[in-house]
């Protein structure tokens, strides 16, 4: 098939593979043409033939891999109310088991088996379980096609038995209502996307369920949360970069949804309640990088926001959360993160201190408000994945797991940097490395060089099992943080995209001559790898 736009003819010879019934096909996947299948099917017995003679290299890797993979893995508990909630695998299962355990400790009562939901079935995937605010409920959601089409089901968390209830064609999970009669899902339309928000009655058929709000431009995704409060259901309506919000106040379930500021093309906010307060996340105003402002929960609006953190060019604010007694948000600066907590009473800040030249963190927070008490991980290249309680009043953090490598990991015999390397402009690209500390740095080491730069997402200096076996085999493994993402705030992703978008070339471009000229690599020895919309 071929193409002419702006006098340019492009030709897709494999634009046949766009199957007229691929909607359908999601569903269904037995209805796919049987010439596709066929043409997939041969591709993948000439990737058989090609990659033959690795045949034994794949093996080996694959149990290396395999491990450092602990199966029988549990998460530690989340406290909510009398209970705490977590999930855990078992040695030769694939799904989740969901449990609870009484708040403080003791036996774990399952409340969804994953692996005993799956049998039989040929694709599954869970999408998680929420409980009511009484603990008695829970919703939970399963997609067994591979459609990403998820059926919700509702369980009785002290029976284990799943009400009659069947809801289908949704996103993969729900909100309760406080009194734990109702919920709210979003719908999947047959573009895949989640443009119509119902409300479902326990008890009551799908067919039934009353449609609460519906978004009618096909370049928008919505979505549906509660606050910590139970005081208010969030409908949030986004594209890639314009975002709006409408409120729902669970005192009144159905009311119209209330438009708390109207969406602007380029314009994007987020909210969390903080008590008699919104606290909003916004890059209005032309605050690229973001700030947080504040509006009364009775008067949310656009012209009642007061500013509360300033917009601060290269330190990128990317989420907030609001307790009690204190306002934590997660923001990148100089291409590492950082957690900052600021005392709601006094004003006071402070940001959470890492030791190590690069690493990644996730902010997990509370599952209750009146709480000091917030959850986050933490991890590098060398450091497996660490899960901290942090208390914000006294700053004391506890370390409550660390990932277990079952085939045995020593921190101390690798090397985790960041370097900056030299851009055409003027620029430095943040480069992540990973190699073991006995590696020669003579420029005879091979070096698998990543970058992706697109779409704003930036790669985290994080753990990865996988990699350590490129390290134990002499590699020094690159991340290249290069423009097009957001590792040095939105003037970085402004800087890789549309007429800019030479720049994320000429940045990976530029890390590979760092490394070479840091005696890291040679350029025989690199290997440049890339996906999707990446740099290479």
């Amino acid at each position: 098939m071929s193409d002419t736009r702006h006098g340019i003819t492009r030709t897709d010879d494999y634009a046949w593979f766009r199957a007229d019934n691929w909607q359908a096909m999601f569903k269904d996947p037995s209805i796919l043409d049987p010439e596709i299948r066929s043409h997939l099917e041969a591709e993948n017995a000439y990737m058989e033939a090609a990659m033959g003679d690795t045949a034994e290299l794949q093996k080996a890797l694959f149990a290396e891999m395999r491990g450092r993979i602990k199966e029988d893995d549990s998460s530690v508990p989340v406290k909510d109310g009398p209970f705490a909630y977590g999930s855990l695998f078992v040695t030769g299962g694939e799904q989740p088991h969901y449990f609870r355990t009484p708040r403080d400790g003791g036996e774990k009562h399952t409340l969804l088996n994953g692996d005993k939901e799956a049998a039989g079935k040929d694709y599954f995937r869970l999408a998680g379980i929420d409980n009511t605010t009484d603990h008695r409920f829970g919703i939970w959601g399963y997609d067994d096609k591979g459609s990403e089409y998820f059926t919700l089901r509702i369980r009785n968390l002290e029976t284990g038995e799943d009400l009659d209830d069947v809801i289908e064609n949704t996103s993969g999970g729900g909100v309760w209502a406080p009194d734990g009669k109702s919920f709210f899902y979003t719908l999947q339309d047959e573009n895949h996307r989640p443009s119509k928000v119902f409300h479902h009655i326990v008890g009551q058929k799908q067919s039934e369920d009353r449609l609460v709000f519906e978004e009618e431009d096909p370049g928008f995704f919505m979505g549906v949360g509660g606050s910590l409060l139970d005081d208010v259901i969030y409908i949030d309506i986004h594209d890639h970069e314009t975002s709006e919000y409408r409120l729902i106040p669970t005192s009144d379930l159905t009311a119209e949804p209330k438009l708390v500021a109207e969406r602007e093309e380029g314009i994007e906010y987020s909210m969390t309640e903080g008590g008699d307060v919104f606290y909003i996340l916004t890059n209005d105003g032309d605050a690229k990088d973001f700030k947080i402002m504040e509006a009364p929960v009775a008067a949310p609006g656009k012209e009642n926001w007061v500013e509360v953190v300033p917009h601060e060019p290269g330190r990128l604010i990317i989420s907030h959360m609001a307790y009690a007694r204190h306002l934590v948000w997660l923001q990148r600066k100089d291409g590492l993160p950082q957690i900052v907590v600021r005392d709601r009473r006094t004003g006071e800040e402070h940001a959470i201190a890492f030791a190590e030249e690069a690493y990644s963190l996730g902010l997990s927070g509370s599952a209750e408000y009146d709480s000091d008490m917030i959850r986050f991980s933490y991890s590098s290249m060398t450091t497996p994945s660490q899960l901290f309680d942090y208390d914000m009043a006294t700053r004391e953090r506890v370390l409550l797991k660390t990932q277990e490598v079952p085939s045995g990991h020593v921190i101390e015999d690798y090397v985790t940097r960041r370097v900056m390397a030299p851009a055409h402009d003027g620029e430095t690209v943040p480069v992540t490395l990973l190699y073991r500390k006995d590696t020669l740095l003579d420029g005879s080491a091979p070096c698998l060089l990543y970058g992706y730069g697109a779409y704003g997402i930036t790669i985290p200096a994080s753990f990865s099992t996988n990699a350590l076996s490129l390290a134990d085999r002499g590699f020094v493994y690159a991340i290249a943080h290069i423009r097009g993402g957001k590792d040095k705030g939105f003037a970085w992703y402004e800087d890789g995209k549309m007429e800019k978008k030479e720049n994320t070339f000429k940045d990976f471009i530029a890390a590979a001559d760092y490394l070479v000229a840091e005696g890291f690599t040679a350029y025989e020895n690199i290997i440049a790898e890339g996906g999707s919309a990446a740099a290479c």
